[in-house]
C-alpha cells in the first residue's frame, strides 16, 4: 500500500498499486494507466488524421509498431544510465514488471520507428509527425499519473502549499509532486499546440514546437527530481531536454526562414 498525502490541502491517499491478480499474474494500476493513455492518444490521432485527409490506418500501424519499440527503448534507456543496478544480474534487465523505464527512451523509440515506417511507405514524415505528437502528449498527460499511484517520480523538499508527503505518514518533510508538474505542463502544451495547429505555416512546425516545449519544461522539472538518472554527475534527462529543445528551436527557425 502506498501512502500519499498533501498535508496543506488536507488530502490523504492509501493506494494499492496492484489492481488485481488473475491466475498468478499481477496487474498493476501503472500498467492499466499506461494502456489507457496509449489507447486514448491513438484515438485522438486517428480523429486528427481523418480531418487532415490521411488514412487513419497509418496511425494504427504507427501505434502497433511504435508502442512495443517505445517500451523496449524506454527500458534500454533506463538500464543504460542505471547500469550499476543491473550489471551483476543481466537477467534482471528483462524484468520490466519490477519497474524501471524512462519517458525519453520511449519518445526516441516511438519517433525512430515511426520515421522508418513512414519512409518505407513514402509518406510525408513531418506532416504525419504533426498529428502524432498529440497522441504522445495525451499519453504523457495521463501516463504520469501512473507515477502517482506508485508514489514515485517526486522531487526535492518544499514548503509550497501543494507539497506532497509519500510513503511515510509520520514524515514531516514535503516534496515537489513533479509527476503532477509534468502532467500539467504537457496539458498546457497540448492546448497551446492544438490552437496553434490552425495557424501553422509549414509541415513539421507542431512536431518541433512539441519537442521544444517538452524539453524546456522537462529541463526545469528534472532539476527538482530526487530520483534522476545520472551520467558523469549530470542529470541525463536534463541534458537530453536542453539538447533536443535547442535543436528543435533552431530547426524550426531555419524552416520559417526558408519559407520567407
Amino acid at each position: 500500500m502506498n501512502y500519499i498525502a498533501f498535508p496543506k490541502l488536507n488530502l490523504e491517499f492509501n493506494i494499492n498499486p496492484v489492481a488485481f491478480t488473475i491466475g498468478g499474474i499481477t496487474v498493476r494500476w501503472y500498467g492499466i494507466i499506461i494502456a489507457v493513455a496509449l489507447v486514448l492518444g491513438a484515438l485522438f490521432c486517428v480523429r486528427l488524421a481523418k480531418k487532415e485527409g490521411f488514412d487513419p490506418d497509418i496511425i494504427t500501424d504507427i501505434v502497433l509498431v511504435g508502442a512495443p519499440v517505445g517500451i523496449i527503448c524506454a527500458r534500454l534507456y533506463y538500464v543504460l544510465f542505471n547500469w550499476e543496478q543491473y550489471k551483476g544480474d543481466l537477467l534482471s534487465v528483462f524484468a520490466i514488471w519490477n519497474g524501471g523505464i524512462a519517458i525519453y527512451g520511449a519518445i526516441i523509440g516511438a519517433v525512430v520507428s515511426a520515421l522508418v515506417y513512414l519512409k518505407m511507405k513514402k509518406l510525408n514524415v513531418l506532416k504525419v509527425f504533426d498529428i502524432c505528437i498529440f497522441g504522445l502528449l495525451v499519453g504523457q498527460i495521463i501516463g504520469r499519473w501512473g507515477n502517482f499511484v506508485n508514489a514515485e517520480a517526486y522531487g526535492s523538499m518544499t514548503e509550497l502549499p501543494w507539497g506532497m508527503v509519500v510513503k511515510n505518514p509520520q514524515s514531516t518533510f514535503m516534496v515537489h509532486p513533479t509527476f503532477l508538474y509534468e502532467s500539467l505542463w504537457n496539458l498546457v502544451g497540448f492546448i497551446w499546440l492544438l490552437i496553434y495547429r490552425k495557424h501553422k505555416k509549414i509541415d513539421g512546425e507542431i512536431f518541433l514546437l512539441y519537442i521544444a516545449w517538452y524539453g524546456i519544461g522537462r529541463c526545469f522539472i528534472e532539476g527538482l527530481r530526487a530520483d534522476s538518472l545520472m551520467f558523469l554527475g549530470t542529470r541525463v534527462s536534463q541534458l537530453v531536454a536542453v539538447l533536443t529543445a535547442t535543436v528543435s528551436i533552431v530547426w524550426w527557425l531555419i524552416l520559417r526562414f526558408r519559407r520567407k
